[in-house]
């Protein structure tokens, strides 16, 4: 029989947000039985709490956001500002592999939930922090959302148009880059913990996560003393290279890539421009970016009056790159992520059977498939409690009218 990578392994995750829920949905993919610790005694999961909500119905179930990052896990909800809540996670942890949390700096320990004190009660526990500037060091205390970090990291000062100002990037990629490192360091605990027994402490510091996404404008300064300049979608050898509007709304773009000179000959073609290709401003890849303004008009004059999987198909078909720019909507309705099962459909007690992205990659000896949709908010409280703890349906009820469980 075929068993998941990670089966077997149990996960205590008091993470929220977007850094930390992507690192244990990894794992979750990965086989680890998740367990989401929540609250309903001050604020609950941001994600939960902001749009797009299933049919435009606010509900702290019905998130896509949060239901998208937190597939295959279960939830329980604690009051951890109760010390009976807190005394209940020491006992939850004996029985798991594993601990997370994306709380600022200190926060777990001030807690009484800090890796120091969980070791008390799993001397073996691998526990996984994930910080915006880590756990040490003078800026630990600073907010550590993913705009901030990405601003931190040098993202701004290398995004924007040619001439412009520093632009925000449209996704806040510190948060998963941040998820996806966290993760691998778990993985590579639990293989020092196989071989030797010990535990670890991993501390994942986001800025430090981001910058390692930042070679090419770190060696350019370290090489030349000079800051990256902003380059809009252009690249520094290749032309035409960027993003050209296509034929319709706004959101119609296409994306092509010429890296060399016979490439730029098929564009003509494809163009029905071979005069181009003999144009002295555009020879060589040289020419070209000495003239890229007047290039890039002439590829949009064509690439505007038509529709964009036409271009792309058609580009593809004589060796130039090319693709159209995605949207959500073209990303759901994707026959080739549909074929290869990436997006997935699970039915969720509360919105129905909803697509979201699924497990992107795949083994050969192993199953890769999202377990569940995402739990209701405390859906799983009795039966952690029950069937980890021992604890009674009337221990349960009890623990809930005193509020320290919900």
């Amino acid at each position: 029989m075929e068993h998941r990578p990670l089966e077997g392994i149990r996960v205590l995750d008091f993470t929220w947000a977007w850094a930390g829920p992507f690192a244990t949905l990894q794992l979750a993919h990965l086989g680890a039985e998740v367990i989401r610790i929540e609250t309903t005694t001050r604020q609950i999961c941001v994600t939960r709490s902001i749009p797009p909500f299933a049919d435009n119905q606010p509900g702290a179930n019905r998130a896509g956001y949060f239901n998208q990052y937190n597939q295959g896990k279960r939830s329980i909800t604690l009051n951890l500002r109760n010390q009976r809540a807190v005394e209940m996670v020491y006992e939850l942890v004996k029985h798991c592999d594993i601990v997370t949390e994306n709380f600022g700096a200190g926060v777990s320990e001030r807690l009484g939930i800090g890796y120091s004190k969980l070791r008390e009660f799993k001397p073996d526990i691998i526990m996984l922090s994930i910080s915006g500037f880590g756990q040490t060091g003078p800026a630990r205390r600073f907010v550590g959302y993913g705009p901030v970090v990405a601003a931190f990291a040098g993202f701004f000062s290398t995004t924007g148009y040619i001439g412009g100002d520093e632009r925000e990037i449209g996704l806040s990629y510190p948060d998963p880059n941040a998820g996806a490192h966290g993760a691998f360091a778990v993985l590579a605990a639990l293989t020092h913990r196989e071989a030797t027994g010990e535990g670890q402490y991993i501390d994942v510091s986001m800025v430090e996560s981001a910058v390692s996404m930042m070679g090419e404008g770190l060696l350019e300064y370290q090489l030349t003393g000079r800051d990256p300049v902003r380059n809009s979608n252009r690249d520094r050898v290749m032309a035409p290279h960027g993003c050209y509007k296509a034929a319709g709304d706004a959101d119609k773009w296409v994306a092509i890539a010429v890296s060399s000179d016979a490439e730029w000959r098929s564009l003509c073609v494809a163009m029905e421009r071979p005069d181009l290709a003999r144009d002295e401003r555009f020879v060589t890849a040289e020419d070209r970016k000495n003239n890229e303004d007047a290039l890039d008009k002439l590829v949009t004059d064509w690439t505007c009056r038509r529709d964009r999987w036409e271009i792309a198909e058609m580009l593809q078909n004589v060796g130039v790159a090319a693709f159209p720019a995605m949207s959500n909507k073209d990303l759901v309705n994707d026959a080739h992520l549909l074929q290869r099962g990436f997006l997935v459909m699970k039915t969720h007690p509360e919105v129905g059977e909803r697509t979201h992205a699924g497990i992107p990659w795949k083994m050969v000896d192993s199953p890769s498939e999202v377990q569940s949709a995402a739990p209701l908010l405390g859906a799983d409280t009795e039966f952690v409690l029950g069937s980890l703890l021992g604890y009674s349906r009337e221990k349960i009820k009890q623990l809930r009218e005193e509020g320290i469980a919900a």
